[in-house]
C-alpha cells in the first residue's frame, strides 16, 4: 500500500501478489489461532485460578505460539501451492486493495473446484475450531463468574478477559460479515470495503484495547483528558 501511494500505481506481479497472499494468510491465520490460545490462558486463570502458574508455564506459553506459527505457514504454504497450479490470463485486475485468496481465485482460467474444497475445508477446521475453543472458554467462563456471590468478584473477574473479548468479537464478525455478505450480494466493491474492518481496523485496534488494561496507559489518559 505504501509502495502504491508512493509510486501512484497499483500493479503489481504475479510473484508479488502470492507472497502479499501467502504474508496476510500466515498473520490472518496466526491471529486466529492466538485468540484462541489467549481465550484458554483466560479459562485456566478464571476457572482454575490456584493452577494458573502451574498449568500455564513459560513451556507450554512458548509451545501454544510455535503452534500458532507452525499452523498459519503450513496454511499459508498449502493456499500458496494451490494458487501456482492456476493458469491465469495477462495483464487481469483484481477488484480488491489487496492480493485476497478469493479474489485471485475467482480470476483463474482453470478449474478452481479443488481451490475452493481446500478453502472450505480448512476454513471449518482451522477457522471453526479456534472458534468452538473460544466459545467453549467463555461458556465456562461465564458459568464460573455467576457462580461468585459478590457483585464486586464478578466485576473483577470478568474485567480480566474484557479486552480480549472485544478483540475477538470484532475480529470474527467482522469476517463472518464479509463473507456473507459478499456471498449474498456478490459485489466485490462492497466486499473490498468491509474487508478494510478486520484487515486493517481491528489490528489497529488491538494495541489500544490491550493497553486499557495498561495502569500507566489510564492514568496518562486521564491526564490528557
Amino acid at each position: 500500500m505504501l509502495v502504491n501511494m508512493q509510486t501512484q500505481s497499483k500493479v503489481i506481479t504475479f510473484e508479488g501478489c502470492i507472497v502479499q497472499m501467502h504474508f496476510f494468510i500466515v498473520l490472518t491465520g496466526l491471529e486466529n489461532f492466538l485468540l484462541a490460545v489467549m481465550a484458554y490462558d483466560r479459562f485456566v486463570a478464571i476457572c482454575h485460578p490456584l493452577h494458573y502458574t502451574v498449568t500455564m508455564n513459560p513451556w507450554l506459553c512458548v509451545l501454544l505460539v510455535m503452534v500458532s506459527w507452525i499452523l498459519g505457514v503450513l496454511h499459508a504454504l498449502l493456499q500458496s501451492l494451490m494458487v501456482l497450479k492456476l493458469s491465469f490470463c495477462t495483464d487481469l485486475e483484481i477488484p480488491h486493495f489487496f492480493c485476497e485468496l478469493n479474489q485471485v481465485v475467482q480470476l483463474a482460467c482453470s478449474d478452481t473446484f479443488p481451490n475452493y474444497m481446500v478453502m472450505y475445508v480448512t476454513a471449518v477446521l482451522l477457522g471453526g475450531g479456534p472458534l468452538a475453543g473460544i466459545l467453549y472458554s467463555y461458556s465456562k467462563i461465564v458459568s464460573s463468574i455467576s457462580s461468585i456471590s459478590s457483585a464486586q468478584g464478578r466485576y473483577k473477574a470478568f474485567s480480566t478477559c474484557a479486552s480480549h473479548l472485544s478483540v475477538v468479537s470484532l475480529f470474527y464478525f467482522t469476517i463472518l460479515g464479509v463473507y456473507f455478505s459478499a456471498a449474498a450480494t456478490h459485489n466485490s466493491h462492497s466486499s473490498a470495503t468491509a474487508s478494510v474492518m478486520y484487515s486493517v481496523v481491528t489490528p489497529m485496534l488491538n494495541p489500544f484495547i490491550y493497553s486499557l488494561r495498561n495502569k500507566d496507559i489510564k492514568r496518562a489518559l486521564k491526564r490528557y483528558l
